[in-house]
């Protein structure tokens, strides 16, 4: 297919949808690209030439509907939208399978920058780096002073027992893509299970906080929208701290296929990332530690997934290669940061 007919959107079809549901919204001939650098809901820019949206729609041949929830996604942003936090404005959710092959969503179209690497962030300079960082922190503090009831989320997730089910949930997934021996990462799940800490009064989760799914632009680098919900629900507000923390902390890897901002020049510290975060939420953080440890272990998890389909060919691409090397340092990682406390 063309760059403006990408596979998995039928701009004929989400046409006749928007003329429909939303009667003069477009004003000339469809074109859409797909967006690169998302793992796994696909997102595309669609324009009419004067205006432009995103099409967001779960990979092609999914069958795992529970895990590419639109419906889910677009709750939590219209919800979101009406408040101080930055998410796109949305426009329709569509569950009839007939137009693309599968329930979507489209938003409106935010200007920025999703900064991935230390690489990106380095010709901001170190100011602007330190000022961007810390918004992220900022923002995430926004988010989770929500109160989910007041917006309609309230039956959003099971905040009982978040904890548990997390690391649950993530060791089948380990068990799921075992096929070698992972020194450690026993260790590290068997700790983190012992050690669970007491989960504070629940609050919307992102669920994957990181500079990477915000968008930054404007002249003060602001925030314009935080992306990619799809792991949203209503749980332990620390989790997304230990995430970011985990993010902001070095690899010491270079060229790795996975990386942090952390080598970025004026990068805060993540000490300082969770100063702040405990100042300006009222949150007790003592605990973070573990957090960040799971957060580790969680993203080792999903490495050893990655590793594990390459191992079967199921991936393609440049990195996949490398990735398995990566996850005895995920572990490691986790491993020192419980016992360092």
């Amino acid at each position: 297919m063309s760059p403006d007919h990408p596979p998995g959107l039928d701009l004929d079809r989400l046409r006749v949808l928007l003329d429909r549901e939303r009667p003069g919204l477009v004003t000339g001939p469809l074109s859409g690209r797909l967006i690169e650098g998302g793992r796994s809901n696909l997102t595309y820019a669609v324009s009419d030439g004067t205006a432009r949206w995103v099409v967001r729609r779960p990979p092609l041949g999914h069958v795992l509907a529970t895990a590419h929830d639109m419906r889910r996604e677009h709750r939590v942003i219209s919800a979101l939208h009406p408040t101080d936090v930055p998410v796109p404005r949305p426009v329709l959710l569509c569950e009839d399978e007939e137009v693309l092959g599968a329930p979507f969503y489209v938003m409106e179209f935010v200007d920025g920058t999703p900064y991935r690497t230390a690489e990106q962030l380095t010709p901001l300079g170190p100011e602007r780096t330190r000022a961007a960082v810390l918004n992220l922190v900022d923002t995430l503090v926004g988010l989770h002073a929500v109160d989910p009831a007041g917006v309609g989320l309230g039956d959003f997730g099971r905040p009982e027992g978040f904890l548990d089910r997390q690391l649950r949930r993530w060791a089948k997934q380990l068990d799921a893509s075992r096929n070698r021996d992972l020194a450690g990462i026993d260790e590290l799940h068997a700790t983190l299970g012992r050690e669970l800490p007491r989960s504070p009064s629940p609050t919307v989760v992102h669920g994957d906080y990181r500079l990477d799914n915000v968008l930054i632009g404007g002249e003060n680098d602001e925030i314009r929208a935080i992306l990619d919900w799809e792991m949203s629900t209503l749980g332990d507000p620390l989790t997304d701290l230990g995430l970011l923390v985990m993010y902001s902390s070095p690899l010491g890897l270079p060229d790795s296929p996975v990386s942090t901002t952390a080598q970025a020049p004026g990068h805060p510290a993540p000490a300082e990332l969770i100063e702040r975060y405990a100042a300006r939420s009222g949150r007790d953080v003592s605990a973070v530690a573990w957090y960040t440890a799971f957060a580790w272990f969680k993203l080792a998890v999903i490495l050893e997934g990655i590793h594990y389909r390459y191992t079967l060919g199921q991936t393609v691409g440049r990195g996949f290669d490398r990735i398995g090397d990566l996850v005895p340092v995920f572990i490691e990682h986790g491993l020192t940061t419980l016992q360092e406390g």
